[in-house]
């Protein structure tokens, strides 16, 4: 639900060729990739939390091009249908978990793991191939996950659905900016991860709360990247939820209405095949 690995991969490769200049068709890209991927983030605990959470991480990436099996700035998994508009997959994406005593809402209650979420995504091109609208290029994606527990023995924290509609430009300088808003829908399971207090953690200043299905959060995103050098290229992100008419608005740990998330890294390339990936 938080997707904070899978926002820094994809601004952080999203020029790694992808993103051709408007008007112009895409070009081949290679088939592998290998090089390091390097970002800090600080972000909300949950939508609505009034803690900040800060991490680094430094990791070797491999991306991977393939007909059926891709790894690459946008999910990593399996790819199912492909046609000039239309693309279903079956990936992955992750968020940093939270240590024991971090989120003083959360004093005495479980802590939250490390996320992961696994599952279709439906992905809808719609501006047609070197077509460019309002500036960009423009897609709907819908992806429908489940969410475990890393940490906790991938134990099963609920479903999320989170339908999104973004666009990409790019500008001088091989700057290239995107934009997406989303809302992240959840059932009652993942609502209770976040939002839920058992009567066994209640306390004065932190009722007794039954959480419930529907929206989580509204999201607004943004990312750019720019080359630095022939293989390096500095990336950012950045993203604003709120938890403004969400189902669990009520819940005693929602702190804040509206809680921001910043991330910036570098990528480093060190080989690339020669033949051309799956489109």
């Amino acid at each position: 639900m938080l997707r904070v690995l899978a926002a820094a991969g994809a601004a952080g490769l999203l020029a790694a060729g992808a993103c051709p200049a408007l008007g112009e068709e895409r070009q081949p890209l290679p088939r592998w990739e290998i090089g390091a991927l390097a970002f800090g983030v600080s972000q909300p605990a949950y939508p609505g939390s009034d803690t900040q959470l800060t991490r680094g991480l430094a990791v070797p990436y491999l991306i991977y091009r393939g007909a059926v099996l891709r790894a690459d700035g946008e999910t990593a998994g399996l790819r199912a249908i492909k046609t000039e508009r239309f693309e279903l997959d079956v990936g992955f994406a992750g968020a940093f978990g939270s240590r024991a005593g971090e989120v003083p809402a959360r004093a005495g209650m479980p802590r939250l793991g490390t996320l992961v979420e696994f599952g279709p995504r439906l992905k809808w091109r719609l501006t047609a191939p070197g077509q460019v609208v309002l500036g960009g290029r423009w897609t709907f994606e819908l992806p429908l996950r489940g969410v475990f527990d890393l940490d906790h023995g991938l134990r099963h924290r609920g479903s999320t659905l989170e339908p999104e509609i973004g666009v990409e430009t790019r500008l001088a300088g091989g700057l290239n900016l995107g934009f997406t808003a989303s809302a992240i829908l959840g059932d009652r399971q993942l609502a209770d991860t976040f939002y839920g207090v058992a009567p066994a953690y209640a306390t004065a200043a932190r009722p007794a709360y039954a959480a419930q299905a529907g929206l989580v959060a509204w999201r607004l995103g943004a990312s750019l990247s720019r080359p630095i050098a022939p293989d390096w290229r500095v990336f950012g992100f950045a993203r604003v939820d709120s938890v403004s008419g969400a189902a669990n608005a009520a819940s005693p740990l929602v702190r804040r209405t509206v809680a921001p998330t910043v991330g910036v890294g570098l990528t480093w390339t060190w080989m690339r095949s020669a033949t051309a990936g799956a489109e």
